[in-house]
């Protein structure tokens, strides 16, 4: 779906080409012989409209689906209004049906702003075609973590101290316990319910067993605190303190201990932009977000849009460790995006 901006822009991008004759009579036994027509490297080069400008608008991307609901386009065409008024630059809309349209998209030089996955932003980062510039925050904390549980009587040693909330081993040492054992994973997508902690058991070079996919973390911890299913799993961050869980199973903080928790190297969502804007560009866009995040109409619409509650500033060498363990998994970034 192309927005209003966006048909602003086509509109006025169309070129009207006109043929001029000059007036006069002419010998009616003269036919005019038509010219060589110029060739094309004799033409005058057409700069480049600048980014920001009317014939070449910055374009924001709305969240990914392939059915935009009609409040998040008008959320939409607030947000690049207001961004037009903050920053002096042109700004359109498009409405992306995939995550993966917009990675494709940045590669093309058809998106510069964006809010991405922590496994969008690593494709368009790794690919040179943007980086982060804002970090999604929530609960005041940018980065968060995940653990690996099991069912106290299953036998494994914990290597983590609950009292003071800190791994008493190295990952290596704690999880060579898991060697051919199956674990329960949240579900395919998920970076702390699967994908980083695969990692982790990667790098210690720990194999599993096929593992079950539970779709959600709930069901894991109750997978574990069950028998037959699997021998462990992984969550974020306390999963095991969901009500629905406490409600079920009073005991579950006692059955279901933590062996050994991931520190917090796992993004939530990333604002980011371009490569090719320039710095003073990102400079303006990123102060422009942050005031529009201030404001109740702002706040309101970056919520519809894209479901975030604050941001701070971010740079890419903070997510280092994450995109590691990620690496070290082997799987294609691209089978991650949502």
């Amino acid at each position: 779906m192309v927005s209003q901006h966006m048909k602003k822009f086509l509109s006025a991008s169309l070129l009207v080409l006109c043929a001029c004759t000059s007036s006069g009579e002419q010998d009616a036994t003269y036919t005019a012989e038509p010219g060589p027509a110029p060739s094309e490297s004799a033409l005058p080069p057409q700069p480049a409209a600048e980014i920001g400008s009317e014939g070449n608008p910055v374009i924001l991307a709305l969240a990914p689906s392939p059915h935009p609901a009609p409040e998040m386009i008008e959320s939409g065409e607030f947000l690049a209004g207001r961004l037009e008024e903050l920053t002096g630059y042109q700004v359109v809309t498009v409405a992306p049906a995939s995550e993966a349209d917009i990675v494709s998209a940045f590669g093309l030089g058809n998106a510069h702003v964006a809010v991405l996955s922590p496994f969008g932003y690593l494709l368009t980062y790794q690919n040179g075609d943007a980086g982060t510039a804002l970090a999604s925050v929530r609960a005041e904390q940018t980065l968060y973590g995940a653990q690996f549980i099991a069912r106290r009587e299953a036998g494994f040693e914990s290597y983590f101290d609950p009292v003071r909330g800190e791994n008493t081993a190295e990952a290596a040492q704690a999880l060579t316990q898991f060697n051919g054992k199956k674990p329960c994973w949240s579900d395919a997508v998920s970076p702390s319910g699967y994908v980083v902690p695969l990692g982790f058991l990667k790098q210690a070079g720990v194999e599993v067993r096929p593992p079950a996919f539970l779709e959600g973390h709930a069901p894991v911890v109750r997978a574990v605190y069950g028998r037959g299913i699997c021998d462990f799993g992984a969550t974020y961050i306390d999963a095991r303190e969901l009500p629905a869980l406490e409600a079920d199973y009073p005991d579950v903080m006692e059955r279901v201990e933590v062996i050994w928790r991931i520190p917090p190297i796992i993004p939530y969502e990333q604002v980011v932009v371009a490569s090719s804007l320039t710095p003073d560009m990102k400079r303006a866009l990123l102060r422009a977000f942050i005031d529009l995040m201030t404001t109740p109409d702002g706040l309101a619409a970056m919520q519809t849009v894209y479901g975030l509650e604050s941001l701070q500033p971010a740079e890419d060498n903070r997510y280092e460790e994450f995109a590691k363990y990620v690496e070290s998994t082997g799987i294609d970034l691209y089978t991650l995006l949502k």
